[in-house]
């Protein structure tokens, strides 16, 4: 089995791709369980149940067509994280193989169950990301055997129509992409930025000329160096590995940003620059031909994903059968030239006055009060921030799950209220609720030296008018 044995060199490369998915499944299961009851639970915004007697098993393959419940659920997420972290801590490496590659299908599983009843809070492109490589780690083995080389090419294959995907959208969307000033605007603008995104906005805008010509270097030219005999491969790899590290510094992107970085890790050969390798025994028959069959049909999967890289109306973050084996990737086809936030108040006045007591809600992730400076929490995923974001961008986002939170706020729920950061009624609930759209700027060097606010935000109008549990304050 030598020729599907990949050479020692790949061996640790692998070892930090297997590790870095199981630390990632980890944070995907503990935001599922944490989440889960306000977002999509049996009372939630969107509730499962609702949504299983209307999608059939065939659309969306998922364990909880057998069987649902709150509890249940919850029990899928945490035995998930369990796992997950065994695996993350190297369980999968110390048991026989068979036992190993039952351990990641279990994730796998366990994942697309939660996905696949997810609905709008699930429908990101780093979700299909996870369950494809985290399908392909299935035939990666452990350490008991050395790395499977066709398997290693299809993490590869994955990797460049992550960026190879996410370059064309970018140049075949909006026209600052081409002109080189979409991050004079981006960093500003993006769905949740991060501590430094203040101080990355404000760098020259020559820089973000060099930012945006690099980021087409990197996705649109480094990506075909995969295939290439070392150490070239690596060198693309590390160039890759630098980029996302760049955007993790930069914003939250969710796991988006480490799970690429683990697949180019799987692409770097330790021993092309003189380094250790990790040698290991070729693997069984049965194994190899496992590994053969799945290359096949990723193979042949992968007809819809080239045809939409190469279509002039490409599309973002497409799956293309519901076990989501192999996807279409990218990201930020179109940029944001004003940042909009929803904002969030409430009143016990009675009846409430334009200009009364209004208290706003604070949301742990998206920005709020203007001197509060923007968080760190991706990997972890804040799906109600993010969804609020798309919510600012145009109502019909959020026609499915608004006026259900609005709802829960009324009802002071408290699954709901643990997503905020701030609750302003936390004994008696709100009579009131309304929603107002304010646009958000960093602010210049100088305001932030003289007032201490990352934020200048001011308001543009009404988006939702004073609203009660028995209708809206006009009595409709």
């Amino acid at each position: 089995m030598e020729w599907f044995t990949a050479p020692p060199g790949y061996g640790w490369g692998l070892l930090v791709f297997q590790r870095t998915l199981a630390l990632v499944y980890l944070t995907a299961f503990l935001g599922a369980a944490l989440q889960f009851r306000a977002l999509i639970g049996s009372r939630g915004m969107l509730p499962v149940p609702r949504y299983l007697a209307a999608v059939p098993f065939r659309r969306s393959p998922s364990l909880f067509h057998l069987h649902y419940s709150d509890r249940f659920f919850a029990a899928v997420c945490w035995s998930g994280a369990v796992l997950a972290a065994a695996v993350a801590a190297g369980a999968a490496d110390a048991i026989p193989l068979g036992a190993a590659m039952a351990l990641w299908a279990l994730l796998w599983a366990a994942y697309l169950s939660v996905v696949d009843v997810g609905q709008t809070w699930y429908a990101f492109g780093w979700e299909s990301l996870l369950l494809e490589a985290g399908f392909l780690a299935v035939f990666l083995g452990n350490a008991r055997i050395g790395p499977p080389l066709p398997v290693l090419w299809l993490l590869w294959w994955l990797l460049f129509r992550v960026e190879f995907g996410a370059g064309l959208i970018k140049m075949r969307g909006d026209p600052c992409w081409r002109r080189l000033t979409c991050l004079d605007h981006h960093h500003e603008t993006q769905p949740m930025p991060g501590p430094l995104s203040w101080f990355f906005h404000r760098l020259p805008r020559p820089l973000h000329r060099v930012e945006c010509a690099a980021n087409h270097v990197v996705q649109l030219l480094v990506p075909v160096l995969l295939f290439v005999p070392q150490p070239v491969a690596s060198v693309a790899a590390g160039l890759m590995i630098v980029t996302q590290l760049w955007l993790v510094l930069s914003g939250n992107f969710a796991w988006l940003n480490w799970l690429t970085i683990a697949l180019a890790a799987s692409a770097v050969d330790t021993t092309a620059f003189g380094g250790p390798g990790r040698s290991a025994p070729d693997p069984p028959a049965w194994f190899a031909v496992a590994g053969c069959a799945v290359t096949l049909l990723v193979l042949v999967r992968s007809v819809g994903p080239v045809r939409n890289l190469f279509s002039r109306r490409q599309v973002m973050n497409r799956s293309y059968d519901p076990l989501r084996l192999v996807n279409s990737y990218g990201a930020f086809g179109s940029v944001s030239r004003v940042r909009h936030e929803v904002v969030l108040e409430g009143t016990r006045e009675d009846p409430p006055r334009p200009d009364g007591d209004w208290r706003e809600y604070g949301f742990k992730g998206k920005p709020g009060p203007t001197g509060r400076m923007p968080r760190q929490f991706a990997p972890y995923h804040l799906r109600l921030d993010w969804l609020m974001w798309f919510a600012a961008l145009s109502p019909g986002y959020a026609r499915d799950w608004f006026g259900p939170l609005v709802t829960r706020l009324l009802e002071n729920d408290p699954d709901t209220l643990r997503l905020l950061r701030h609750n302003p009624f936390p004994g008696e609930p709100p009579r009131y609720v309304r929603a107002r759209l304010d646009r958000y700027r960093f602010t210049t060097w100088a305001e932030l030296r003289a007032t201490g606010r990352w934020w200048h935000r001011s308001p543009v109008r009404e988006y939702l008018p004073p609203t009660r549990l028995s209708g809206r304050a006009d009595g409709t």
